[in-house]
């Protein structure tokens, strides 16, 4: 499990896959200017069961692997960022099935 924590205030652990997915949605969307909602679920007796974060070049945020960074998957990516240019935000969506050759 990796962690992803917000201005050095909330800290989210996420599997590594997923952080790594995150970390270069995120990357894109900041590097071309784009500011965004981040909606992360938790766990229900945290209260709503969600945390909505407003994510902008000005946001503090540190990604901590617990191994090394997993390389990027096209599809899972692209599946994030529709999510991350769509009205509701960035919202996490499980890993597409691997296409069989």
């Amino acid at each position: 499990m990796g962690r992803l924590i917000y201005h050095r205030i909330n800290t989210f652990e996420l599997d590594d896959r997923l952080l790594s997915q995150l970390e270069a949605v995120i990357e894109a969307k900041l590097r071309r200017g784009e500011s965004f909602m981040f909606v992360i679920p938790t766990e229900a007796n945290d209260g709503s069961g969600r945390v909505a974060i407003w994510v902008n070049r000005a946001s503090n945020l540190v990604y901590k692997y617990r191994h090394e960074r997993p390389r990027v998957d096209a599809a899972w990516y692209s599946a994030l960022m529709l999510t991350a240019n769509s009205p509701s935000g960035l919202v996490i969506v499980a890993e597409p099935p691997t296409a069989v050759a």
